[in-house]
């Protein structure tokens, strides 16, 4: 039977460790899991999205499809599916650098390599849905901490697509981070651009955090 890497959290307090270590160290650890242990983890991701509040009424989410051992949502886009929800992938904006698009996605829809490897439908502005009529964004973490604080890939597509969220909360999508448990660590510094998440949810729990109001 396979095993849950130990979910205490990792120490990223720790002097010998810098946000570029930290982000090498915890995508090594996912990487390092087995098959099985992935599709453990996918199924109980998969559970923990279904029974989270913020997703009962969300029609149009935006998702990923896995790499570099992320955690998959794919069994929770199929069973999503059945209940009439909407997916989207994440596109480059070839027009706005450094933004995202959403493209609607099933499986029949072609995927091309981006620039970063990564599959990703044709950009096409007669499918695209805007950031804002998301009912929800499901994105992969590379670490989180129970306070919100978060780190990705470090490339901020995510917090250029998102910024308008900070301004007008009213309009922001439901933001959710997906990881395994593991990638929780005890503290990550914010930047003043983070956009706040709604919560993150991984194979074992969800967490929900407040968010500030606009000023």
């Amino acid at each position: 039977m396979s095993q849950f890497i130990d979910p205490q959290p990792f120490d990223s307090q720790s002097d010998t460790f810098s946000r570029s270590e930290l982000r090498k160290h915890l995508r090594q650890q996912r990487r390092s899991l087995s098959y099985e242990q992935q599709q453990q983890a996918s199924e109980h991701l998969a559970l923990n999205l279904l029974n989270n509040p913020d997703l009962h009424r969300a029609r149009h989410i935006a998702i990923y499809l896995p790499n570099d051992g992320e955690i998959d949502p794919r069994l929770y886009m199929d069973l999503g599916r059945r209940k009439g929800i909407r997916f989207y992938l994440p596109v480059l904006h070839p027009i706005h650098p450094g933004r995202l698009a959403f493209s609607p996605y099933s499986d029949d829809v072609e995927l091309r390599p981006n620039r970063f490897g990564i599959p990703e439908p044709a950009f096409s502005d007669g499918l695209r849905r805007p950031a804002w009529a998301l009912d929800a964004v499901l994105f992969p973490l590379v670490g989180f901490d129970e306070d919100g604080g978060r780190l990705g890939m470090g490339g901020g597509f995510y917090d250029r697509t998102f910024a308008f969220c900070r301004l007008r909360p009213r309009l922001a999508p439901k933001l959710i981070g997906l990881a395994h448990d593991f990638q929780r660590v005890r503290q990550l510094p914010t930047e003043p651009w983070d956009v706040p998440l709604h919560g993150v949810v991984t194979d074992r729990r969800c967490y929900r955090f407040r968010r500030p109001s606009a000023t």
